[in-house]
């Protein structure tokens, strides 16, 4: 038996012994999890820093404090949304107890990614903790100082047969999806999302799949140019481009093209200083393979700022080597240097919807605009595309915005600003189409991580009103079977006590009739 193999047995056997159902379990478990984060936040942002780049400070307001608030937000509504969930009633049902019940699913296959790697691998695992779930973790081996740091805290704060951690690459995770989940989450691109579930689609395995693509920002004239083209900069350039919610091209009228090219550029020197790469807040690429890529989609594009690279520099750092993953036993190899590879915040003109920036979604601080006529034209560009993990509009005016909404589709739509919507708990945040598939934050990942279960409870009384139903089936019977089915009981207390008193009325009836 492999060591994936008896990890999610061992997850299986905690969860079938009923520990994780309990709500207080469930809450001890979350504040654990939030004790990891201010007790380790050193660790944590150290692993951060050789893997992307980041600053302490990055770390904590881009991974570790969103998931601070979601637990505080668990915390404070668990006991409500685990509770059953009343729903409306037909005059059939009225006198039964109908409603929701969530359950856990069971355990859960959790594959996280490496451009945030604490917040989209631990979020999700917020979500099955609080649904009273067993989870499997899987965090991304690109980021392997963060993956190493992950698998040896997380059994320190909460409980290790129930939530294990998997660490390794390709190998390791072919070897999880060969066995059978009640549910996977996975986070990155939908060309390996198609291999989760093709593998869930054996065990007929519900999945989650948070990918990506290739988000618009549409840019109206008639806005605040300064102001915009600074979001839209914060929102392409944090993380050096490699967010999946980013903005990955502008579409804007020709006209106003110079202006936002200026207005960029002026913003990325406000929040990166003259020389980026000497900036500890703008981080770095992943790794060359990424590198490389992403220099190939500047090809045929034309430079209006930014585009120098730095791949020769090195600092030290320490388990580099071997960028994708590390072997079996967990032994990282031994490596003393890291190529720095930085890109600058790069702005392309006059792109053409052919060009290579075009075919795929870029992950990398390269923001193409392209020159369109208006609206409508933008509007339709977009439509042609895969639809969109995120679509931005910039505009001051409410019908240029509503249009955009109405006539598009994409996982989230935000005007005037880029990536907020992820910090909201009370938006759902997903994909849709090639995008991705079901979605989660807040109460959302608890609604996903749970099945909800559809209860009635009814009394052995009151027969003779079933009478209806039963055969021989009659025309007198379809009758009453349409009164009472196709009337819904959206009565007050007092209307339904005395309808309830009606009913009993018309079953004595009813079953006197019956019993002759």
């Amino acid at each position: 038996m492999s060591r994936e193999q008896q990890l999610v047995a061992q997850a299986r056997k905690a969860f079938e012994s009923g520990r994780s159902r309990p709500l207080e379990y469930r809450i001890y478990q979350l504040k654990n999890l939030k004790r990891l984060f201010t007790e380790r936040q050193k660790e944590i942002a150290d692993a951060i820093n050789k893997d992307l780049n980041r600053s302490e400070v990055g770390t904590q307001m881009f991974e570790t404090l969103g998931l601070e608030g979601e637990i505080n937000l668990i915390i404070r509504k668990l006991k409500e949304w685990a509770a059953p969930r009343p729903v409306e009633k037909n005059l059939m049902t009225l006198s039964d107890t109908v409603y929701i019940q969530p359950e856990p699913l069971g355990v859960v296959l959790i594959i996280g990614a490496w451009n945030y790697p604490w917040a989209v691998t631990i979020q999700p695992l917020i979500g099955a903790i609080a649904a009273g779930n067993a989870a499997v973790v899987k965090p991304s081996e690109v980021c392997v100082h963060t993956a190493k740091v992950m698998e040896n805290l997380l059994p320190l704060y909460i409980d290790k047969e129930l939530y294990p951690v998997v660490t390794g690459g390709v190998p390791e995770t072919q070897e999880l999806l060969r066995q059978r989940f009640d549910h996977i989450f996975y986070t990155g691109n939908s060309t390996v999302g198609k291999i989760i579930m093709e593998a869930a689609a054996k065990h007929l395995t519900p999945v989650t799949l948070e990918l990506g693509g290739k988000s618009p920002c549409y840019i109206d004239k008639t806005c605040d140019l300064s102001i915009a083209c600074r979001r839209i900069a914060w929102g392409k350039y944090t993380n050096c481009g490699q967010t999946c919610i980013a903005p990955d091209y502008i579409l804007c009228e020709p006209s106003i093209q110079d202006r936002v090219i200026e207005e960029v550029k002026k913003s990325i020197k406000g929040f990166y200083t003259a020389d980026p790469k000497t900036c500890p807040d703008y981080g770095r690429i992943i790794n060359q393979r990424h590198f490389k890529r992403i220099l190939t989609l500047l090809e045929d594009s034309t430079v209006a700022a930014g585009g120098e690279n730095d791949e020769s520099g090195c600092y030290i750092g320490k388990n580099i080597c071997q960028p994708f993953g590390f072997s079996r036993e967990n032994q990282a190899p031994s490596c003393s240097k890291l190529l720095v590879l930085r890109l600058a915040p790069t702005v392309l003109r006059d792109v053409k919807p052919e060009a290579k920036v075009m075919q795929e979604e870029i992950f990398g601080p390269l923001l193409p605009i392209l020159p369109i006529s208006g609206l409508d034209e933008a509007i339709k560009f977009i439509n042609k595309g895969e639809k969109p993990l995120a679509l931005y509009v910039f505009s001051s005016d409410e019908k240029v915005i509503n249009r955009m909404r109405d006539e598009t589709s994409s996982g989230g739509f935000l005007a005037n600003d880029c990536l907020v919507h992820f910090s909201i708990s009370s938006l759902p945040f997903g994909g849709v189409g090639n995008s991705g598939m079901g979605c989660y934050h807040g109460k959302f990942s608890f609604d996903q991580l749970s099945h909800l279960r559809g209860c009635l409870v009814k009394k052995l009384k009151m027969e003779g009103v079933n009478n209806m139903r039963y055969p021989p089936h009659t025309p007198k019977k379809l009758g009453w079977a349409r009164f009472f089915i196709l009337k819904t009981a959206d009565l007050g207390w007092v209307g339904r006590m005395m309808l309830l008193a009606v009913l009993a009325a018309v079953a004595a009836v009813v079953l006197q009739k019956y019993l002759r």
